[in-house]
């Protein structure tokens, strides 16, 4: 039996210990620190982790080529770190009698590397620095998050959930609790977070998993349309309309999704609560009502409930919807599964342009320094912006040779992210109870869109990919104010585009939307809609 196997044996393997000196005692009931791989040239290890019995007083916990030994969440089989070129000679990690966390170089040769800051001697962190994650570069090729974990038993499913931290397990849980029960559910969670991955996987794991599942954007739905859209309408009702079931129709038996229920006008909201309080729907034109039978998932990134207080959404709409909440942690609050959604990204990227083979011959050769960078990055764009990121990697490289990060995205990491350092001490000596000077913090506040310029604004678009919400966010200006620009500098909607032009992009992307979409400066979203009114297949 290994010394870690030793230290955690007194765990019983599942359960936390609950004994009062036990490893986590002073970092919460059950938290345990732990090391999570976030890069390695073996891409297969990313996402492995080995939990730390950090205790008082103690010889410390060694870090080298040898151990501590990782495993798979989940998984039984355990390895350490074997790189070659991280030293055999460990580095330590101590706990101080202050609960703060010492990591000490000691006579190792291992080049290593503590939130951006090269480390000589030691450094101290606070158990704070712990909850947020320290990130560490070994050796200039293996980065490694410290932050706080817990013992548990993941299961083998990740219901297409990308991740093992303990906020994505939770939501996990929450999903499978659901599935036996048939009620409305609101998703809430920061745009970019997956609110739409969660809703499938509500749908999937259910007893409708057979039927259909319908995505709609509440948002975008004009209020003159709305009660044809969700509901359906016989072919006369109106001048043109022809005969359809609506969204509530499509989804029969099945999941309506409501996206962005927060930017509903008021009087759709007003036709969606009436249908959800009879538990009725009625074709525009039928002379009769129809049950409503599919399940209601609705998702929002809005505080709705002060929308609610300034009348900007109806209160009883809310209740109805939010039977259940269910809450998506921001990607800064789950770090550990950074490494595991970059590797996941990267491979369907390189799949989608045809550089798959680059992984398997072992071209991809990213220095540690960017991969730290992006997990101590905020991530205000969450998973989304981190996709971006990577497909943004895989175009801008050459088709041989290690994949080049490029000056665009050192620069984008640079925002939004913590200054380097955190901790204090060094091999010179600082008291170890002593506090860091930190700079406050301050919120990122609201902006005028007359501030926006032009130049600005076309650089905020193609940053991101044209989608107006995600535009406003980085700009810092109300979404409504976004279209206005748009109008007030003459940017190109997707409604402007030809259909002339949009077959030949179509040709010379290979049907690619999304390269056409930034080939076009539009919306990939907004192109799709374009297409489908010009019946471009």
């Amino acid at each position: 039996m290994s010394s870690q196997d030793a230290e955690l044996s007194t765990l019983d393997g599942l359960n936390p210990p609950t004994h009062a000196d036990g490893p986590e005692a002073g970092f919460g009931s059950s938290h345990i620190p732990a090391l999570t791989i976030v890069w390695h040239p073996t891409l297969e290890r990313v996402g492995d982790r080995a939990l730390l019995p950090l205790r008082h007083g103690g010889a410390g916990v060694p870090l080298s080529r040898l151990e501590p030994e990782f495993s798979r969440p989940g998984s039984s089989k355990r390895e350490p770190l074997g790189d070659a070129h991280v030293s055999r000679t460990p580095i330590r990690l101590h706990r101080l009698e202050n609960d703060c966390i010492r990591i000490e170089r000691q006579d190792s040769p291992t080049r290593v590397v503590a939130n951006g800051t090269p480390l000589e001697g030691y450094r101290d962190f606070l158990e704070s620095d712990l909850k947020a994650g320290i990130v560490l570069e070994l050796a200039s090729r293996i980065v490694l998050l410290l932050h706080l974990d817990e013992l548990r038993q993941e299961s083998g499913d990740n219901l297409g959930l990308v991740g093992a931290s303990l906020g994505i397990e939770r939501v996990r849980r929450e999903i499978r609790q659901l599935t036996s029960l048939d009620v409305p559910v609101l998703v809430r969670g920061e745009t970019g977070t997956g609110k739409e991955l969660v809703a499938r996987a509500l749908h999937h794991m259910g007893v409708r998993r057979s039927r259909p599942f319908v995505a709609v954007n509440m948002g975008a739905i004009p209020p003159a349309l709305a009660a044809s859209e969700l509901f359906g309408a016989d072919r006369g009702a109106f001048t043109g309309a022809r005969a359809h079931s609506g969204y509530f129709g499509a989804a029969e038996d099945g999941t309506l999704f409501l996206d962005e229920v927060g930017e509903m006008p008021l009087d759709v909201q007003a036709s969606l609560l009436r249908a959800l309080d009879v538990g009725e729907v009625q074709t525009l034109g039928a002379s009769r009502m129809r049950e409503l039978r599919a399940r209601i998932v609705a998702a929002t990134d809005a505080d709705l409930e002060v929308k609610v207080q300034t009348g900007a959404f109806r209160g009883p709409l809310l209740h109805r919807l939010a039977s259940y909440e269910l809450v998506i942690p921001p990607l800064r609050q789950r770090r550990d599964d950074i490494g595991p959604l970059f590797v996941h990204f990267l491979r369907t990227e390189l799949d989608r342009f045809g550089k798959a083979d680059r992984i398997t011959l072992n071209q991809v050769g990213l220095p540690a320094s960017f991969m730290a960078a992006l997990v101590r990055h905020d991530w205000p764009g969450n998973v989304r912006q981190l996709r971006n990121v990577v497909r943004q990697l895989v175009l801008g490289s050459h088709d041989t040779g290690p994949l080049d990060p490029g000056p665009a995205l050192a620069a984008l990491l640079s925002m939004n992210t913590p200054p380097a350092g955190g901790g204090f001490g060094s091999a010179g000596g600082a008291e170890a109870g002593a506090s860091p000077t930190k700079e406050p913090i301050t919120p990122r506040r609201s902006r005028k869109p007359s501030d926006v310029t032009e130049e600005e604004l076309h650089e905020a678009l193609r940053a991101c990919n044209f989608d107006m919400k995600a535009t406003a966010e980085r700009l810092r200006i109300p979404r409504s104010s976004i279209y206005n620009l748009v109008d007030q500098h003459k940017v190109r909607r997707a409604s402007d585009l030809g259909r002339e032009e949009i077959l030949r992009c179509l040709r010379e992307c290979d049907g690619n939307v999304e390269l056409m979409a930034r080939h076009l400066g539009v919306s990939k979203v907004a192109l799709q809609r374009r297409m489908r009114e010009l019946k471009i297949g």
